[in-house]
């Protein structure tokens, strides 16, 4: 990441404050508000939905737009940015407030709302990567393919549940019906086997790195991670399935990922796409400008 350029307090700002952000925490929006009327020329956007939000952020003009929201937020800016191929030219602001402010905190955006407005009048515009997939999706933080998860346990064939808090009289009851059919009806032997718990295996994935293979579908895995790194460069690291001792984590670091095998989910940031049978992300160097506390 590299400083670009610092703000004078004479910037005109586009406040979009997105709706989760005032169902959440309206007292915080208020704060950022009055701190960045106080610091700024202002303009207030109060967008209800996704198509209003996209709307206002193309409208901005020459004013700097400053997301009051969580993460979601931001990573619906930068995609539109992505889409509209504008996000090269426009820096982002962002005063974290809502539920998931775990990407904004890692990318070193201050979780205070007082603090964070401080850091949109004051701060630096840093240049970061961003992973674009083949899809055109993005990827600010973090990718990850985790393995599929446990199968639930199924009830026998033919019995019949409990309700949650049934007591001993409503046991002592249904046993009595259950018994008394039995007198009545022939039971007959059942030709499906009683259901198991069942655990699907762990993935196989081919992983390729600016075209070598890190690991490949007969070697199963139990995750892998994807994150934009420096210098235009990913760092990915896939987590073999242990056989006894722990096995050591396969690193690598390329300007292009490819995962392909048997259908998988991934999480991009906080949200999960798929089922896909291949996917490729490439790094895009400095293609996104964030403002950050000084120093």
């Amino acid at each position: 990441m590299a400083e670009v350029a610092t703000f004078a307090t004479s910037d005109q700002l586009l406040i979009v404050i997105d709706p989760a952000a005032r169902r959440t925490d309206a007292e915080s929006v208020r704060i950022a508000k009055d701190v960045l009327s106080a610091g700024a020329a202002t303009k207030v956007c109060l967008p209800e939905g996704p198509e209003e939000f996209a709307r206002v952020l193309a409208r901005r003009g020459s004013r700097r737009p400053v997301l009051v929201g969580d993460d979601r937020a931001l990573m619906r800016a930068v995609s539109l940015l992505h889409r509209q191929r504008e996000l090269a030219g426009c820096a982002l602001s962002m005063v974290p407030v809502g539920g998931g402010l775990s990407l904004a905190g890692a990318l070193g955006v201050p979780t205070g709302a007082v603090a964070a407005a401080r850091a949109v009048l004051d701060g630096v515009v840093r240049r970061m990567d961003l992973l674009v997939d083949d899809s055109d999706g993005v990827v600010l933080g973090a990718l990850r393919i985790p393995s599929l998860p446990p199968m639930r346990e199924a009830p026998p064939v033919g019995a019949t549940p409990l309700p949650s808090g049934s007591g001993s009289a409503h046991a002592s009851w249904l046993r009595t019906c259950q018994s008394l059919v039995r007198t009545l009806v022939p039971v007959r032997p059942s030709r499906e086997p009683l259901a198991r718990v069942t655990r699907p295996g762990p993935a196989r994935l081919r992983v390729e790195v600016d075209g070598v293979t890190l690991v490949d579908l007969d070697q199963p895995v139990e995750g892998v991670s994807v994150t934009p790194g420096a210098s235009g460069l990913a760092e990915v690291v896939v987590r073999p399935v242990s056989v006894g001792a722990e096995a050591s984590p396969l690193c690598a670091r390329g300007r292009s990922v490819t995962v392909s095998g048997a259908d998988f989910r991934y999480r991009a940031d906080a949200v999960v796409s798929g089922p896909v049978r291949t996917r490729t992300w490439v790094v895009r160097e400095g293609a996104w400008g964030l403002t950050l506390p000084v120093g």
